[in-house]
């Protein structure tokens, strides 16, 4: 069984909206807050690198593909995943939509086509931004990692890593953590099944 890892950048108050500034589309008042204010300290951020070069798979919701496609597979940061398998979970976007030279790349059409993804054989599936997404992934139970920088700032609003619906208790087992000069917190937490 293949492990599903929510990674994000997330505000004090939860909200994971906007961190580098947003796509065109989708702008938060404070877009770019991860840089804004904050000390750059590259050891704050060495966990994107572990965890993209451990990613057997990327998950995306179908605004966050929309937004990273067209940049990523030619940032040479992101190269180490340009060949590994992206899945997007989307009921509106094309298989039309995909882009070209980013790797084999599939549309998932429901949360039980995640589920039997993640009964499959290989890497972890690494989950970035898409927000919706990763509140009905946990909503149905399917994430089994979380990987959080926690920025020093509270946002008021915006789109937040959990949803309001009501459901049974979830306990977190803390297994990394790491505090930096610039006030981010690393967070690494297990879902307890």
């Amino acid at each position: 069984m293949r492990t599903l890892i929510y990674s994000a950048f997330v505000s004090l108050d939860g909200v994971v909206d906007s961190p580098g500034g947003g796509s065109p589309s989708e702008q938060h008042r404070s877009g770019g807050w991860t840089f804004k204010d904050i000390e750059f300290l590259p050891e704050a951020y060495a966990i994107k690198a572990s965890e993209m070069e451990e990613a057997g798979a990327m998950m995306f919701g179908r605004r966050s593909y929309e937004a990273f496609a067209p940049i990523w597979p030619d940032i040479e940061d992101f190269a180490v995943v340009k060949e590994i398998p992206k899945y997007v979970v989307s009921i509106s976007l094309g298989d039309d939509a995909l882009v070209e030279g980013w790797g084999p790349q599939t549309v998932l059409r429901s949360l039980d086509e995640v589920e039997k993804l993640k009964q499959g054989d290989g890497g972890p599936i690494l989950v970035a931004g898409s927000a919706e997404l990763a509140r009905n992934l946990s909503d149905a139970g399917l994430i089994d990692r979380y990987h959080l920088l926690v920025f020093p700032v509270v946002l008021g609003a915006g789109k937040s890593m959990w949803s309001e619906t009501d459901k049974d208790k979830q306990m977190l087992k803390l297994v990394e953590s790491e505090a930096y000069a610039n006030g981010i917190l690393k967070l690494v937490y297990d879902v307890v099944r």
